[in-house]
């Protein structure tokens, strides 16, 4: 389900992120793409047993220990590690499970499809909101997508 227009509805309604396998270390593209979606409006919620606290956000061990709910899990794990992640994400009642790029596991999103979750897969949010909301600029990467139609309002704005 990574067509257009399910990935702009997805980021739309989208307003809190967990963040499965967040790095604190700055250079990690997983500590990039969470920075990046803190700053443009959505509430980062960092997974991983290893941290206290990444980009000023408490972290958690796990989405069970989540105490409110999110909207997505993005996940940056290993594909063999993400049949238990879509279980918990299932459990906490997430609307998307998004594994991030290169991470693709059939079993994982056959389990959370099946419980009515949007799944994406091999696909970066920070890309894929860049791609859809006018930033790609920014960083500098060329998908050769040409288009004039922008969004009206941001997925951040309302």
């Amino acid at each position: 389900m990574s067509d257009i227009a399910t990935l702009r509805r997805v980021l739309q309604q989208t307003r809190s992120i967990a963040v499965v396998g967040l790095s604190a270390d700055w250079s990690r593209p997983s500590n990039f793409a969470a920075k990046y979606m803190l700053e443009h409006g959505y509430r980062i919620v960092p997974v991983n047993p290893r941290y206290d606290e990444i980009l000023g956000q408490k972290c958690y061990p796990d989405l069970a220990s989540i105490p409110e709910p999110v909207d997505m899990v993005d996940v940056f794990r290993k594909p063999a590690d993400c049949v238990p992640i879509a279980e918990q994400a299932v459990a906490i009642g997430a609307k998307t499970l998004w594994l991030q790029l290169g991470v693709v596991n059939e079993e994982a999103a056959r389990i959370a499809a099946d419980a009515g979750l949007t799944v994406v897969q091999d696909r970066c949010v920070k890309i894929e909101y860049a791609r859809l909301f006018g930033g790609l600029h920014w960083f500098g990467v060329n998908t050769k997508v040409i288009s004039a139609r922008r969004p009206t309002v941001l997925p951040h704005q309302g």
